[in-house]
């Protein structure tokens, strides 16, 4: 099928990007005799600009102006066929646009559907900064889809995905279509750890979900197969700022060379002075702050950032590049910068032991799993922790 917004964003041009243009489409197709006024405000755009886009979708008769605007049987098929909006389920599509935070009765039941495989999960390796977000964080993170248009028909990466918002998109996409079908949408998961990418792949395939995983190494330069590809990205990086900029620069070099493309961003809160640094190198990528979400995150076991986190929500630019091109060589980890060791005391016999990620014990997880060598306990109590 002709490609309408293609050619509509040839002739207007605007500088928010193309995707608005088909946001407006789609804005028509939930709420059909809209008004060009409150299509505007929707969209926050200029009323001249969306009569101007509504003009050129009339012209192509993806549109007519009659009792408010309203799609013809031509540009329903577009949106339907093209967009990957066929059979979707509209009344909860809008139910969570307009209440995205709210606990419908279908979001309690992913919650459900999704607490075995994430209580399941692979353990976290502290060694590469990874903490696990909640069930409910996951799920938010993937309704953010929705609110920002950005999950049906898209190509949605996760750079990281220890915290499985890949599944809890697949759910989510699960839930919102009323038959079984192909869906329009796609999400890739890229991880350098292969726990996370078996255990992901392996629920994508029992459960039919539409995510590939791919070992990638950020470190090292992308792929040209996987460089302007995809549509949003998610990551929640190593909390420091070489590690947010190399995660960063890679999903840029992964999504299509457009402005207004979403980026969400989970980071832990920061001192003013480290979020001003944070802010500036966003400037040095071209990207602009589009939305800060507080105590957005919760985690499990994270006291080190108080067990929440922030969601930050990114927007490309015409002038959008990665600050890291080719391979990077430099520490990003917080351990990899801040070397420590912990005391633990086993809670049974008393004995000391060191962990540290140059210890023979790198997390406290593997001192758990391994035991204690002189009583057998898994039972364990920090005592002490200092840098090395």
């Amino acid at each position: 099928m002709f490609n309408y917004i293609e050619e509509v964003n040839k002739n207007i041009k605007i500088e928010e990007g193309k995707n608005v243009i088909e946001n407006i489409l789609i804005n028509i197709y939930f709420k059909e005799g809209i008004s060009t006024k409150e299509l505007g405000r929707n969209m926050l755009l200029p009323i001249p600009i969306v009569a101007a886009i509504k003009k050129e979708f009339i012209k192509r008769k993806i549109l007519i102006q009659d009792r408010g605007i309203r799609l013809t049987s031509e540009g329903k098929a577009f949106i339907e066929d093209e967009l990957g909006f066929k059979n979707i389920n509209k009344d909860l599509y809008i139910k969570l646009l307009t209440e995205p935070w709210k606990d419908h009765k279908e979001i309690i039941e992913i919650r459900e559907e999704l607490n075995i495989i994430f209580k399941n999960r692979p353990q976290v390796d502290v060694t590469i900064d990874q903490s696990k977000c909640s069930i409910d964080t996951a799920i938010k993170r993937a309704v953010l889809c929705i609110k920002n248009h950005t999950l049906i028909g898209k190509k949605i990466l996760c750079i990281g995905d220890d915290d499985l918002v890949s599944i809890a998109l697949g759910f989510l996409l699960r839930k919102l279509y009323k038959t079984s079908i192909t869906y329009k949408t796609s999400i890739t998961v890229m991880d350098i750890d292969e726990r996370i990418i078996n255990y992901i792949n392996n629920i994508a395939m029992e459960e039919n979900l539409p995510i590939k995983c791919e070992y990638i190494d950020f470190r090292k330069e992308l792929s040209k197969d996987f460089k302007k590809q995809f549509d949003c990205f998610f990551t929640d990086p190593p909390y420091t700022l070489e590690g947010m900029n190399l995660f960063l620069s890679r999903g840029i070099e992964a999504l299509n060379d457009e402005s207004g493309l979403s980026i969400y961003l989970s980071y832990a809160h920061k001192s003013p002075d480290f979020e001003l640094a944070m802010q500036k190198n966003f400037l040095n990528m071209g990207l602009v702050v589009s939305e800060i979400i507080t105590r957005f995150n919760t985690y499990e076991g994270a006291e080190i950032i108080g067990n929440i986190g922030q969601m930050i929500i990114l927007k490309t630019t015409n002038n959008s590049k990665a600050l890291m091109g080719s391979s990077y060589e430099g520490a990003i980890y917080t351990g990899e910068l801040r070397a420590t060791a912990r005391l633990y005391k086993c809670k049974k016999c008393g004995e000391v032991l060191k962990v540290g990620s140059l210890e023979k014990f790198r997390t406290i997880e593997e001192l758990k799993l391994k035991r204690c060598l002189k009583c057998n306990s898994q039972i364990f109590e920090l005592i002490d922790k200092r840098s090395i």
